[in-house]
Order: C-alpha cells, then structure tokens, then sequence
C-alpha cells in the first residue's frame, strides 16, 4: 500500500460538478493498492496515518497528529501510486491492484483509520473520474509504503 498525505486547510473532491467529499482543516490522504496488499498493511498503515505528527503545537512545526487538532480526513483512491516509468515514457500500471481486491481493501482501510482516529472518514467514490481541490498547509507532503515502512 502507497500513500500520499497532505496537509490541508481544506479539501474537497467533485465527480460530475457534485461534491461527494469535503473537509477543512486536516489530511487529504491519496491511496494506492497493489495486489500483494494484506491486512497487515492496512493496519499498519491506518495506524501511521492516525497517529503522524505533522501538525504545530506552540513549541514544535510538527508535533500534533490529526487527532490532537481535532482534524478532518478524506481519502482518494489513486491507483497511480503504482506507475512504473521504467520502459519508455507511458507509465504502466501493471503493479496496481486489481479494481474489485483494491476497492475492498480501500473500504477496510477507511474503516480502520475510521476506528483509529474517531472520526468519520470523508472519500472520494472508487473508480470516478475526480476532480480534488485542496489547498495545501505548509505545504506538508508525505508518502508512506507500507511494504519497506517508509
């Protein structure tokens, strides 16, 4: 599992001009599934993200995670986390997990940060062609693979 987290003063995502998914202040968390993906990763993972410490306290840039600031969190599927751009200049998405394992372990993975941070987890919809606005905090961007737990 691949994530891209972002800081955010706010977030939104559109399918089709329609807002399925929006937050304020918070974690904008893309992510990507490979098929290999157990739920080890998922816990792992959820686990990472819930309890980061990328927001300001009064003595630190980053020593508050999402739950200490009472944040929001909205999760966006992004297979292309997985793009290979080894052989030529068209990405290949070979490594990406197949849509119906990678939606079920998405789903799981929304549920456990869910349960992790006491909040209810905003989305996007799996497989939508999606528009994400978001306007960045710092900007603080951090990927995270749960395969070498960077």
């Amino acid at each position: 599992m691949r994530a891209t987290i972002q800081r955010v003063k706010e977030s939104s995502v559109k399918i089709n001009d329609n807002t399925v998914g929006e937050i304020q202040r918070g974690l904008l968390v893309f992510i990507g599934i490979e098929n290999s993906d157990t739920l080890e990763d998922i816990q792992w993972l959820s686990h990472k993200i819930s309890q980061l410490r990328i927001f300001a306290d009064d003595h630190l840039p980053m020593n508050k995670s999402v739950i200490d600031v009472d944040g929001e969190i909205l999760v966006v599927s992004q297979f292309t986390l997985f793009a290979s751009t080894k052989k030529g200049n068209q990405p290949s998405f070979t490594r990406s997990g197949d849509p119906n394992f990678a939606k079920k372990m998405i789903d799981e993975f929304t549920r456990q940060l869910s349960q992790k941070t006491g909040k209810k987890i905003k989305t996007g919809i799996f497989g939508a062609d999606m528009h994400v606005s978001l306007i960045n905090d710092g900007p603080v961007t951090i990927h995270i693979d749960s395969k070498n737990k960077e």
